[in-house]
């Protein structure tokens, strides 16, 4: 039941950002001809881009799971990730596509903690790397570019690095870690305890062998380097004339925006996000043609997981005909 209201949830928002965003927000024609005029060459350029970053991505997961003594197959990770993606998107995300793909992994190895684990450690180094580039490149535009005005932004990204820094490190370092458990204890903090403990117990297990984290930590900044490019490119592709820089500035921030803000697969809080960010605050361009930009963006993330929905119905089908195999009997 619980599960039932999020998705709910999760349809009135994206539906009601979306819609609010185009029928009240930008001019509707203006953005279908921008649309209908985009440049096909530099969105399949973009495309491929894209299936790039999520193979480094895998990659990354490959490189955390041999901490652990699980040499899972590229290919594999591959097939779990896209599968998840595929959830996430198109199955008004009933199950979170970390879940699934976790859920692959932990069926593939047997290991059912481990995999919990790696999915869990991957999504913190990636968030990790992107809230250090935003919080870095928020600065440099204040006092490399002269936005004094996006000095606010750059106070709020800083201090949700500082957190997610002191969280992490409270994580691996056994000091600190004692001091949050007594900070934990506390009657108004005793209910997230679990969830520290979880976590903390997750990254444990990394504790002694941080070259590896590093190691995550670097890849996952070349995947923050392919999607900027992706931007650029479809951003240019819609003419919507958003120098590159701010597209170093902006993107690692959009993807925390579906993480804070409860969607179906980031639709209507994406396109919020990069009118915010790209025409609201860094007056780079028009609403029209930042959400536009965002659109055509959504679709590169759609797109792309299709190949899970393909994935899936493949392994469906096997296990269909053994059941029909021994109903035959």
């Amino acid at each position: 039941m619980k599960n039932r209201l999020m998705t709910v949830l999760k349809a009135v928002i994206s539906l009601g950002l979306i819609g609010y965003l185009l029928l009240f927000k930008v001019d509707l024609a203006q953005v279908g001809r921008a649309i209908a005029g985009a440049n096909l060459f530099y969105y399949l350029l973009a495309l491929a881009l894209y299936f790039l970053a999520i193979t480094l991505g895998c990659y990354k997961w490959q490189v955390l799971l041999r901490t652990q003594g699980l040499p899972v197959p590229l290919p594999h990770l591959l097939s779990f990730t896209f599968v998840g993606l595929f959830f996430g998107n198109f199955l008004l995300p009933m199950v979170a596509g970390d879940v699934v793909r976790g859920y692959g992994l932990a069926r593939d190895t047997e290991k059912a903690a481990e995999a919990a684990v790696s999915v869990l450690v991957d999504k913190l180094v990636g968030l990790l790397a992107f809230i250090t580039a935003g919080a870095l490149m928020s600065l440099y535009a204040v006092w490399g570019l002269g936005r004094a005005d996006l000095q606010g932004l750059a106070v709020v990204v800083c201090a949700a690095f500082l957190a997610f820094m002191l969280g992490f490190a409270s994580m691996l370092s056994r000091r600190l870690r004692s001091l949050f458990e007594r900070l934990f204890a506390l009657p108004f903090l005793r209910r997230l305890a679990p969830i520290y403990h979880r976590l903390s117990s997750s990254v444990q297990a990394y504790r002694d062998n941080p070259g590896r984290l590093v190691q995550a930590f670097l890849i996952s900044l070349g995947v923050l380097l392919i999607t900027n490019a992706v931007n650029w490119l479809l951003a240019e592709a819609v003419g919507a004339g958003i120098p590159l820089l701010y597209i170093f500035v902006f993107n690692p921030l959009v993807a925390f925006a579906p993480i804070l803000i409860p969607s179906i697969g980031g639709l209507g809080v994406n396109q919020g996000a990069y009118d915010l960010l790209y025409a609201t605050l860094g007056r780079t361009t028009s609403s029209e043609l930042a959400v536009t930009f965002s659109l055509v963006m959504q679709s590169i993330i759609y797109l792309s997981s299709l190949p899970g929905g393909v994935v899936w119905l493949i392994r469906r089908r096997p296990a269909r005909q053994s059941l029909a195999g021994q109903s035959g009997e």
